[in-house]
């Protein structure tokens, strides 16, 4: 697994799909306000039945985090102040990205790509959620 910072802020995490480990293992800090974590267990596992409870969360930002399910594409990295690019990289098939701060991009690169995409909520539109540049 890949952590990418700059000004000591997460960008992204970068989980390939040679990372996986049995049992639990979640991917990110638990006070970064996306959280994301993977499951490995063999036939039998039982885990516990139940259900979330409410309560309030405050977050500021929305990010996400991106599972290339088929195909590939590549991910362009900006840093948060100044939207200037700072890397890329590229994911194939089994491999996920989860991103905080900066900015990002994509580029896909095969026919047929398939990407599952998770985000904070709730979802209100475009305009106020992104800052395109």
């Amino acid at each position: 697994m890949e952590t990418i910072e700059k000004s000591n802020q997460v960008l992204a995490i970068i989980h390939r799909e040679n990372d996986w480990q049995e049992g639990l293992s979640f991917l990110t800090p638990n006070d970064l306000f996306i959280q994301v974590g993977t499951w490995w267990y063999d036939k039998g596992k039982i885990l516990d039945s139940h259900k979330h409870n409410e309560y309030e969360r405050i977050s500021m930002r929305t990010q996400e985090m991106v599972y290339v399910k088929e195909g590939s594409m590549r991910v362009l990295l900006f840093d948060e102040d100044n939207n200037n690019f700072l890397e890329d990289f590229v994911l194939k098939k089994g491999d996920l990205a989860i991103f905080a701060y900066g900015g990002h991009g994509y580029e896909i690169l095969e026919d047929d790509t398939k990407i599952i995409e998770s985000k904070n909520g709730p979802f209100t539109n475009v305009k106020k959620d992104k800052q395109k540049f």
